[in-house]
Parts: structure tokens; sequence; C-alpha cells
């Protein structure tokens, strides 16, 4: 019951991102005047897929949606629900993606690397915020891209959006 919450919050999120709550709801988060009306079609799909994914497990090398998911297995799963395939593991993401300059936009992804030989992959769902399956709280959650533990370990973003 939960998750259909999640979800229909999520839904009902990417409507007032695509400019139906008015100007006011289409706001970032900051509170910056960032627009978000923009966002639409495989964007909205990839941001909608994602954030329905908001409690499950972390499991490392987990692939099941609803149940135990990885953070490239999240990103994975999210844009093959907007029909597009792209690698399984987060290295793969990156090299395959095409790279960004500046601010990412909600269905990009972001990539760090967390250790010595460990990468990271979120994915965007406004201007400041991402979804990503994280290994130190054991679920998928929302993290903001402006703190000092993401940015000291930011390696940068990309794409397989127009």
């Amino acid at each position: 019951m939960l998750r259909w919450g999640i979800v229909l919050g999520a839904g009902l999120s990417v409507f007032a991102l695509q400019g139906c709550g008015g100007a006011a709801a289409t706001r970032d988060a900051t509170g910056d005047g960032g627009d978000l009306a923009g966002v639409e079609g495989r964007r909205a799909d990839v941001v909608v897929a994602a954030l329905s994914q908001v409690g499950t497990p972390y499991v490392y090398g987990g692939s099941t949606p609803g149940k135990a998911l990885d953070c490239s297995a999240l990103t994975q799963f999210a844009y093959q629900a907007a029909g597009v395939d792209i690698p399984r593991v987060s290295t793969a993401q990156k090299a395959a993606a095409r790279p960004l300059r500046g601010r990412p936009s909600p269905g990009d992804l972001v990539f760090f690397k967390t250790g010595p030989s460990q990468y990271h992959v979120g994915l965007m769902v406004d201007r400041e915020r991402f979804v990503h399956a994280s290994t130190s709280k054991g679920r998928v959650r929302l993290a903001r891209l402006n703190t000092d533990y993401w940015q000291t370990r930011f390696l940068g973003a990309g794409t397989y959006l127009n």
C-alpha cells in the first residue's frame, strides 16, 4: 500500500513539474525560481520510475525493482521504463552516457567515486535532488547534490536523453 502512495505521489509531482500545478508548483526545491515546467516525455517517465522505487532495500548486485536494487540497477530500471536501454553497471553507464557540462537536469545521471575502487550513480529528480540506492541508509532514497559529501565525490553527469 505504501509503495502505491509513493508512485501516486511521484506521478502527482510530475504533473506539477509539467505545469499543471501552476507557476508556484514548478519552482525547484531551492526556491531560486528554477522552472521545471519543461520536464515531460521520457525525462518525466525516467523520474517517475526512479521515484517509484524510493524505500526499496539496497542490495549489492540487486536488480529486482521493489525488492532489491543497487545504484546502477535503479538507474537502468528507470531508463528501461522510459524505453531506453543503458548498461548495467555504473562505470559502464558513465562511459556510454553523453557527458554534460553545467547543472544536470531531471532524468540525467550523476556519477561519484565513493571509495578507492567504488563508484556510485544517481538520477536527478529536480535541479537539486537525486534519487539513488544508498549503501549507508540501506534503501533507495533522495539526496541533495550540493552537500559537501556528494560534491567531494562528484565525477560528473551524463545523459541518454535529448
